[in-house]
């Protein structure tokens, strides 16, 4: 099956799936969204969700979070991992939109980039959610969901995002991206996953790859991989 002919029915069936799916995480506006990226890291969304309503009542604005102590903003967050590093980011990141950018978060994706803690994923989040800018984010999901679908040969995530791009029509970008998501926490689990019972797995995997995964998944625990 040519690649974009598989893209095309796997956004059929993402799609039907997911028609209009949710950003999972709680935000506001562009700088609280920013900010729960920005915790997600290494962290579920469940987990950021349930630590920044404190943060927020405390710091909804760049200026407040700017104001407060890194110790506190450590205490709102301390459950998240990462969390001494992160605190730092987020209040260097608050005081630099309010230098830079009057306390607005820029829609400019380089212009994300330049914060403390802000890579090239949670800027992309916040340009396609936030702004409305296609984009097409790649986190661990997508990531191995693009190798296993032969979407992409899965080097790394830069080779991944530019995969991805040319599968799907941009006008797809921002949906597919969440789509994909929930998909793979939902539906295409990374180990103990059977690919040919899988509604996409089973078409879009190759033979190899399927074969491949059944192997690693029987193999005895312990054993080394040659």
């Amino acid at each position: 099956m040519l690649r974009q002919d598989k893209a095309r029915r796997i956004g059929e069936i993402l799609d039907a799936l997911y028609p209009e799916p949710p950003i999972p995480l709680d935000h506001v506006d562009p700088f609280t969204l920013l900010v729960s990226v920005m915790l997600s890291a290494q962290t579920t969304d469940k987990k950021v969700n349930q630590v920044t309503p404190q943060l927020f009542a405390e710091a909804p604005t760049p200026q407040a979070m700017a104001a407060l102590p890194v110790e506190r903003i450590r205490e709102h967050i301390r459950e998240v991992g990462l969390a001494p590093t992160k605190a730092k980011h987020l209040r260097e990141a608050a005081r630099l939109l309010v230098e830079r950018h009057g306390g607005e978060v820029p829609a400019d994706l380089e212009a994300l980039e330049a914060l403390p803690g802000v890579g090239h994923k949670t800027a992309s989040v916040v340009m396609a959610q936030a702004f409305g800018v296609p984009a097409f984010p790649v986190d661990t999901h997508i990531h191995r969901l693009a190798a296993r679908w032969g979407l992409s040969s899965g080097r790394n995530v830069a080779q991944t995002e530019k995969d991805l791009k040319r599968a799907f029509p941009e006008e797809t970008w921002i949906r597919r991206h969440l789509q994909i998501i929930y998909f793979g926490r939902e539906h295409c689990p990374a180990r103990g996953h059977d690919l040919t019972r899988c509604p996409i797995c089973s078409f879009a995997a190759t033979k190899a790859r399927i074969a491949a995964e059944a192997a690693g998944s029987t193999r005895p625990a312990g054993r080394p991989k040659r």
